[in-house]
């Protein structure tokens, strides 16, 4: 047997699928866990819905895709499409079911007893509750509904993606008089020759609760010092006679779909990206339905008419106790006067290696910075683009966008880079999923500005993240370079956790320049000093420094990997940790999302460790450390160990080689292997468990690295200005202060 197929047996794999429904299960385990303040177990249980959405507009719907060409190819766990939908349809209904216990069994308690109250059927209002709901209804909802009747003569609309809707079964009455006259219905079917049948006394009706108002609303309580609130969706279907008038209403229902929203591009064919993604984006909202949510109790009539309609299988149906739709939680986490019930927000503090009166410039050339987000602000990646937008001495920025905020002075920038002459130039990736929209409409304002806007490559994803400036100084032009782990976004800097290195290396920046060069015109130099790039030779160098420590081991040497990332599913890259891991290297992975590789295999993976991180902050960077038989390397970057990510995207690996920087960086992966109050670590068995804490002081990475971030502005408030040397703060256990 070889080495290649010793390493790379199917049950030496999890399947991607339900590896990511096991992380929503820790997303989920947050939303129970009853030390965290209410409404942040809330804001979990909204994340593990809006989640689970994305998952089946994408991942399910392509292996629904494959399952109806009959492809039949085997993933790397040994699992066909069909059997992966299989189990993923078992998983996810079990899922769901736990969703509704936490917020039926343990939040809705929990917040009454804070003296607020959510009203998920309108027959539990009193009387005057009912009157405000009526009022309301007329004045505030009435104007914005259009009620859809679905007969003989018009057939069913077309639902909306993830729109929230209530179905119902009218019967006609054709009983007329001065006061019932003829029915509209009777008139329009008579008008288009249509004959009724027995049959056609029921009609089929929809309405979208509609999305441009709030999903909750709060009414009149009925004891003093409480908060009563009710679902819009009750407050219509209270109501639902009021727009169906002379009719009886049968029964009535909410329902949600779930469509295909994976889009498929034939690049090649398209002769122009932002055209064809832009006819695909209108497609996205009709794709196939591939979900249907309804309550437990609706009507069969009814929901059989959903079925037929909307071609859904029995298996793709969810019956659900409680509102549809649980996203509507994250608004609702945000309810004010209710501070004592959330998490005190954290403020980002100034970036620790630069002193804020100094221009930015003058600093990087002085020394590499690291920038640690959202413990630092990322206002030192936004003054980056805007200082150069200004400066005289900038001849030229180059900046990759993947996702950006809605309000992005990044993009701000740029715009004012190019007016003031700079020579700009954005590649702006059009297929980032579900950003397509967005990022086609900061394109042409950016073209608009007079940027050089390049759309993306064909077949590749540029996923790195990278800002190039190029400055004309007293001793010739300097190149300055900004590398991250996660896209430059002002808004979720403040969500994510991500590093950031500013520099004006020379090598760096002759590889920045490379990028740039490829992006544009496919033009690959001779030879890459610092960076390493995807597809290029990324997948090669991970394969190559993994297999470094492999042979120390065996030499008898000390060796060990530390890396930190998102998902981890590459076939090629477990098999070479499995092969490292059998030589003695000890590997310590932190894994927030998917992870395919399985720990405690005998002889193949007893030397792996893999934890997961589910915190206020979403763990988003990437960090690898490798011993190096002591002459230790660090990279960060983009990439993930994903095929997609070191197959079919541009990604940037870069290192992290000042030695103070290189510290700081080994300090932060030694505090994340430390976390014993959020990480929760792989069992043999695929299952994860926090990480036992007998005998430790409590130690929560994201909490002590926000201390530390205080700690350190305190600390140079009170040091001389010249002082840049790095002091590591004292260490939790003995840090009586972080403990309290």
């Amino acid at each position: 047997m070889s080495e290649k197929s010793k390493y790379n047996k199917p049950q030496y794999f999890y399947n991607r699928e339900l590896s990511w429904i096991l992380f929503n299960y820790r997303v989920l385990e947050e939303a129970k866990d009853k030390t965290l303040p209410l409404l942040d177990r809330f804001k979990f249980l909204s994340i593990t819905a809006s989640n689970l959405d994305e998952f089946f507009m994408i991942r399910v719907a392509s292996l629904k895709d494959m399952v109806q060409v009959n492809y039949t190819k085997k993933d790397i766990a040994g699992m066909t499409p069909g059997e992966q939908l299989e189990a993923i349809n078992e998983k996810t209904h079990a899922l769901v079911k736990d969703q509704y216990d936490t917020y039926n069994k343990m939040l809705l308690p929990a917040l009454k007893k804070e003296h607020i109250t959510i009203i998920d059927h309108h027959e539990d209002l009193s009387l005057e509750q009912e009157q405000y709901v009526d009022q309301y209804f007329r004045s505030e909802v009435y104007p914005v509904l259009t009620p859809m009747a679905v007969d003989s003569s018009r057939p069913f609309p077309l639902i909306r993606n993830k729109s929230l809707n209530i179905g119902a079964l009218l019967k006609t009455t054709h009983e007329t008089s001065e006061e019932n006259p003829k029915k509209f219905r009777d008139l329009y079917m008579s008008h288009n020759g249509k004959k009724k049948k027995k049959n056609d006394d029921i009609d089929f009706a929809t309405v979208q609760v509609p999305s441009v108002l709030p999903r909750y609303v709060e009414i009149p309580s009925n004891k003093e010092g409480e908060k009563t609130f009710i679902l819009l969706e009750q407050i219509i279907e209270k109501n639902i006679d009021k727009l169906f008038m002379n009719y009886e209403i049968l029964s009535v229902f909410p329902y949600r779909v779930m469509r295909n929203a994976d889009l498929t591009i034939e690049e090649d064919d398209a002769a122009d990206l932002l055209i064809e993604i832009e006819k695909q984006l209108k497609k996205r909202q009709w794709g196939e339905a591939i979900r249907l949510e309804v309550e437990a109790d609706i009507d069969e009539k009814l929901l059989q008419t959903l079925k037929t309609e909307l071609h859904i299988k029995e298996s793709d149906i969810f019956k659900i106790h409680g509102p549809l739709d649980l996203t509507f939680l994250m608004k609702f986490s945000s309810l004010p006067e209710y501070d004592h019930l959330r998490s005190k927000p954290y403020t980002p503090q100034p970036a620790k290696w630069l002193h804020g009166d100094e221009h930015i410039f003058d600093q990087i050339k002085e020394h590499d910075i690291l920038l640690h987000h959202p413990y630092e602000t990322f206002d030192p990646v936004v003054d980056f683009v805007r200082q150069a937008s200004k400066d005289p001495d900038v001849l030229a920025i180059k900046q990759t966008l993947y996702r950006v905020s809605s309000h992005s002075p990044i993009i701000a920038s740029l715009a004012q880079a190019a007016e003031n002459g700079k020579q700009v130039t954005v590649l702006v990736e059009l297929k980032a999923r579900f950003d397509e929209e967005n990022n086609i409409i900061w394109a042409r304002k950016l073209e608009q500005a007079g940027c050089h806007v390049i759309y993306g490559l064909v077949g590749l994803k540029t996923h790195s993240k990278i800002t190039l400036v190029v400055r004309k100084e007293e001793d010739g032009i300097r190149r300055y370079v900004h590398l991250g782990t996660g896209n430059y976004n002002d808004s979720t800097a403040k969500l994510y956790t991500d590093m950031g290195l500013l520099t004006q290396q020379k090598a760096i920046g002759e590889d920045a320049t490379a990028v740039f060069n490829m992006l544009s015109g496919y033009s690959e130099p001779a030879v890459w000093n610092k960076l390493i790039v995807a597809p290029i030779w990324l997948r090669d160098r991970f394969i190559q420094l993994i297999k470094r420590e492999r042979d120390f081991a065996k030499t008898g040497k000390k060796a060990f990997i530390q890396a930190k990332m998102n998902s981890l599913c590459d076939a090629g890259i477990i098999a070479a940790l499995y092969e490292a891991s059998a030589a003695g290297v000890k590997i310590d992975l932190v894994v927030r999302g998917i992870c395919c590789l399985k720990t405690g295999i005998p002889g193949i993976s007893d030397n792996i460790t893999v934890r997961s991180i589910v915190g206020d902050f979403l763990e988003h960077s990437r960090i690898f450390y490798f011993h190096n038989n002591g002459f230790e390397e660090v990279y960060m970057g983009s990439a993930d160990w994903m095929p997609r990510n070191l197959d079919k995207r541009v990604e940037i690996l870069f290192p992290v080689e000042d030695v103070s920087l290189k510290e700081e960086v080994i300090h932060i992966m030694d505090i994340l292997l430390r976390d014993n109050k959020k990480a929760r670590e792989m069992q043999a068995d695929g299952t994860y468990k926090r990480v036992a804490r007998r005998g430790k002081e409590p130690l929560s990475a994201q909490e002590y690295f926000c201390e530390e971030a205080l700690a350190n502005t305190k600390r140079k408030q009170h040091a001389p200005h010249s002082a840049r040397k790095f002091e590591p703060l004292t260490p939790p256990e003995e840090n009586d202060d972080f403990l309290s």
